[in-house]
C-alpha cells in the first residue's frame, strides 16, 4: 500500500468519518487532482540516523551485529554445560541483548525494510494516512461483515450500510443458538446455514473455530447440531460464561459448554509451620466436612509435617532388536556410569527445566524397556520428558542402527495406570507426612479412642488391603482427597491412579495415649504451569495456595509444595474417615449430608 504523509488536520471538534468519506465521494475529482498534486517527499534511509559516513556506519553496525551474536552465543552455551536457568542475566549480558536489537533493526532499515524506515523519519506532529482510494478500500471492503465458508455460502451475504460511530462499545445481542456478539445482517441465517452443513456432514465440526474465528459462536453452532443429531437436550449444561479461546488447542476439542462442580474449603491445614486453604472440587457429600474435621484435628494437635522424598517425572520408551544380545549391548550401555554424563547433555539440550537423574532398564527378550527419570521444574512433565526422551533415541541411533523404536511410551513409565514399579520407585513427587493427635482432640473432636483407630487401621487398611491384593491401596479414601484437589487445580485427574498410592499407618505413642499418623505416597503427579492450571477457576485454586504458576526464585518449587499439601490433605482425609467408621457414624453422618431431598422424578420431567 502506498503509504503518503498528509499535513495536519484542523482542530476543531472531531466529525464523523463516515461523513468524511461521504463528503470525498462528493468531491472525488477534486481529492483525487490533490492527490496526484502532491509529489512525495524522498523517503529517508536507515543510515540517516547517524551524522557519519555511510561506510562507517555500516561497518560499526556489522561489526556489533556478528560480535554481539558470538558473544551470547558462547555466554548460553557456559550456562547450559553449567545447568545456569538462560533467564539470569548479568548487566553485560543485558547491554549485549541491547546491542544485538539495535544493531539488527539498523541492519533491517539499511537493507529497505519500510517499517523500520517510517518510524526513522516520522515526524512527531504530523499525520499518516491512506490516499482516498486505499481509505475507500478500507471502508467498503474490510469493514464489511466477514463471509461464512464456502459451505455456507448459499445465503448470499449483501453489503451492509457502513457503520454508524458511537461512544463506547458495540451493543451485543444473542441469537436463538446462544450466541453472544454485535449484531450483523442476516448472521442468525448463516448460523442456521451451518448448523445445517454440520448436521449432514458437509462441513466437519472441529473445524468450526479455525473457520469462525470465534470460539464461542462456533461451540454454540456444534451444540446446536449435536441436539439436532441425537434428539436429545443440553439445556442443562451452561454455554455463555466462560472463556473458549482458553482451551483451544491446550485443554479440550470440539467444546459444547462446559460441567459445573462446586468448590469447597478444607482449612486451616496447618502443615509446616503454614496455614493452607485447600480447595476441594467434588460433588460427593460429606467429603469436604469430613477432611475440614481432620485439618482441624490436626491444628489442634500442633501441625503435621510432610516431607518430599523425591521428584522425578519418567517416561520408558520400548524399543526391538534383531536379537536379544544386541538388547542387552544397549542396556548395559545406557548402565554404564561412564555414558551418563553424555546421555545427560543430549537429554537437557531441549529443555531449560528437565534434567536427567536416571535411567533404568528392564529387558524382555529381544525388547529393551528404558525407564528415564528426570526434574521437571514447576510443570508436571510428561511432555518435557517426551520430547527430551525422543532426543536421546535419536542419538542412540547413530550406534545402534539395528534398533527399532516400537513406541515413546512402553508402559513402564508407568501412566495412568496402578502399577509396582510406581509404588516401589515413584514418580513424580514422593511425600510422607505426619502428625501427632493427642488424646483429647482424639476423644473430642474425632469422637473416638486412640486403641479403636489402630486395631481398625491394622485390620481395615493393612491386612484388608493384602487380603484384596491391593496395588499401593493401603489406605482408606486417599483417592478422594487426591481426586478432589486435582480437579479445583487444574491436574490431569487420570493420574489420580498412581496419585493415590497411599499406605496409612497408625500407632500409639506416649505410653498408649497420643496417635501417630502418617501416610506415604510415592508417586504425586502435579504442576502448577500448563494444561488446566491455566484456565481462570483453576489458576485461582492454586493462587488460593500460594503455588500459582512458575516460581522464578527456585524453579520446581511450587509443583513440589502443591504435592506436600496434597499429602496433608489426604492425612486429614483418612484420620476423619476413620475415626467415623471406628465410632461407627459413617452410615450415619452419609444419610445425614449426602442425600437429596429434592424430588428427582420432578427435575428429570
Amino acid at each position: 500500500m502506498d503509504v503518503r504523509r498528509r499535513p495536519p488536520k484542523p482542530s476543531g471538534p472531531p466529525t464523523n468519518s463516515l461523513d468524511h468519506h461521504h463528503q470525498q465521494n462528493k468531491g472525488s475529482s477534486s481529492a483525487s487532482a490533490r492527490v496526484l498534486d502532491r509529489s512525495p517527499s524522498p523517503t529517508p534511509k536507515a543510515s540517516d540516523a547517524l551524522p557519519l559516513p555511510l561506510y562507517l556506519t555500516n561497518g560499526i553496525f556489522f561489526t556489533l551485529f556478528f560480535s554481539v551474536a558470538y558473544y551470547l552465543l558462547h555466554r548460553w552455551r557456559d550456562k547450559i554445560r553449567n545447568s545456569t536457568p538462560l533467564h539470569v542475566l548479568t548487566l553485560s549480558d543485558l547491554a549485549a541483548i541491547l546491542s544485538l536489537i539495535a544493531s539488527f533493526i539498523y541492519l533491517l532499515g539499511f537493507f529497505g525494510i519500510d517499517f523500520v524506515q517510517s518510524f526513522i523519519a516520522r515526524p512527531s506532529n504530523d499525520h499518516w494516512d491512506v490516499d482516498v482510494e486505499d481509505e475507500r478500500f478500507i471502508l467498503d471492503e474490510d469493514r464489511r461483515p466477514r463471509r461464512l465458508p464456502s459451505v455456507v455460502s448459499a445465503t448470499p451475504i449483501s453489503p451492509s450500510p457502513a457503520p454508524k460511530l458511537m461512544e463506547g462499545p458495540p451493543p451485543t445481542t444473542t441469537t436463538p443458538l446462544g450466541i453472544s456478539h454485535p449484531p450483523c445482517p442476516k448472521e442468525e441465517e448463516a448460523d442456521e446455514e451451518l448448523v445445517n452443513s454440520v448436521v449432514s456432514g458437509d462441513f466437519p465440526s472441529y473445524s468450526l473455530e479455525s473457520t469462525l474465528g470465534d470460539c464461542l459462536r462456533a461451540a454454540s453452532i456444534r451444540r446446536e447440531a449435536v441436539q439436532r443429531i441425537t434428539g436429545r437436550s443440553l439445556s442443562g449444561m451452561p454455554l455463555d460464561g466462560f472463556d473458549y479461546d482458553s482451551i483451544l488447542g491446550q485443554c479440550c476439542e470440539m467444546p459444547v459448554g462446559y460441567v459445573q462442580i462446586p468448590v469447597g474449603i478444607a482449612g486451616p491445614l496447618l502443615l509446616n509451620g503454614c496455614e493452607y486453604s485447600v480447595p476441594m472440587a467434588t460433588t460427593e457429600g460429606c467429603l469436604v466436612a469430613s477432611t475440614n474435621r481432620g485439618c482441624k484435628a490436626i491444628y489442634a494437635s500442633g501441625g503435621a509435617t510432610g516431607i518430599l522424598l523425591r521428584d522425578g517425572m519418567t517416561r520408558a520408551p520400548v524399543v526391538r532388536f534383531p536379537t536379544a544380545k544386541r538388547a542387552t549391548d544397549l542396556k548395559f550401555f545406557l548402565e554404564d556410569p561412564l555414558n551418563f554424563d553424555t546421555l545427560a547433555l543430549v537429554f537437557n539440550k531441549s529443555s531449560r527445566f528437565a534434567r536427567l537423574q536416571g535411567i533404568q532398564c528392564s529387558i524382555a527378550g529381544k525388547n529393551l524397556y528404558i525407564r528415564f527419570s528426570c526434574s521437571t521444574g514447576d510443570a508436571m512433565g510428561m511432555n518435557m520428558v517426551s520430547k527430551c526422551v525422543q532426543n536421546v533415541l535419536d542419538f542412540l541411533r547413530s550406534d545402534f542402527s539395528d534398533m527399532d523404536v516400537i513406541g515413546i511410551s512402553g508402559n513402564f513409565c508407568s501412566d495412568k495406570k496402578p502399577a509396582a514399579v510406581n509404588w516401589i520407585e515413584g514418580r513424580g513427587k514422593s511425600v510422607v507426612c505426619e502428625a501427632t493427635i493427642s488424646e483429647e482432640v482424639v476423644n473430642k473432636v474425632l469422637k473416638t479412642t486412640v486403641p479403636a483407630l489402630v486395631e481398625l487401621n491394622m485390620l481395615k487398611n493393612l491386612t484388608g488391603s493384602a487380603v484384596a491384593g491391593a496395588l499401593g491401596g493401603f489406605n482408606a479414601h486417599a483417592a478422594n482427597i487426591v481426586s478432589a484437589v486435582f480437579i479445583a487445580t487444574g491436574q490431569d485427574p487420570a493420574q489420580n491412579i498412581e496419585s493415590s498410592h497411599c499406605i496409612t499407618m497408625m500407632e500409639a505413642v506416649n505410653n498408649g495415649k497420643d496417635l501417630h499418623i502418617s501416610v506415604t505416597m510415592p508417586s504425586i503427579e502435579v504442576g502448577t504451569v500448563g494444561g488446566g492450571t491455566q484456565l481462570a477457576s483453576q489458576s485461582a485454586c492454586l493462587n488460593l495456595l500460594g503455588v500459582k504458576g512458575a516460581s522464578k526464585e527456585s524453579p520446581g518449587s511450587n509443583a513440589r509444595l502443591l504435592a506436600t499439601i496434597v499429602a496433608g490433605a489426604v492425612l486429614a482425609g483418612e484420620l476423619s474417615l476413620m475415626s467415623a467408621i471406628a465410632a461407627g457414624q459413617l452410615v450415619k453422618s452419609h444419610m445425614k449430608y449426602n442425600r437429596s431431598s429434592r424430588d428427582v422424578t420432578k427435575i428429570a420431567s
